[in-house]
């Protein structure tokens, strides 16, 4: 497994890094079940893309189906991914549930 969640708790955090593609989303959205178990739990759900190179449209569904299954009051962030990956869920429209950052402070 590929190990992107870091940590479940009120603010979760998941790591994304190198290029997840249609051969890497399915194992994302593996480690994503444990964190959607906890679902009533999380307040805040934190992706750092500070490593990530490319994403591909697969790779937008497994964060967007995290979203989905942890409900709508679920803040959740996108924090040091480059113009590129920013580009990307621009295009997309997914930035309009999700907060661009830089950085993240709990």
């Amino acid at each position: 497994m590929a190990n992107y969640l870091m940590e479940i708790g009120e603010v979760s955090k998941v790591r994304l890094y190198g290029q997840i593609d249609a051969s890497i989303a399915p194992s994302l959205m593996e480690e994503l079940k444990p964190l959607i178990a906890q679902k009533d739990n999380v307040k805040k759900l934190v992706f750092y893309a500070d490593e990530l190179e490319y994403i591909a449209s697969a790779g937008i569904r497994a964060v967007v189906f995290a979203k989905q299954k942890l409900g709508g009051k679920v803040q959740v962030y996108l924090i040091g991914a480059s113009e590129t990956i920013i580009d990307v869920f621009k295009m997309t429209g997914i930035d309009k549930f999700l907060t661009i950052q830089d950085t993240f402070t709990e």
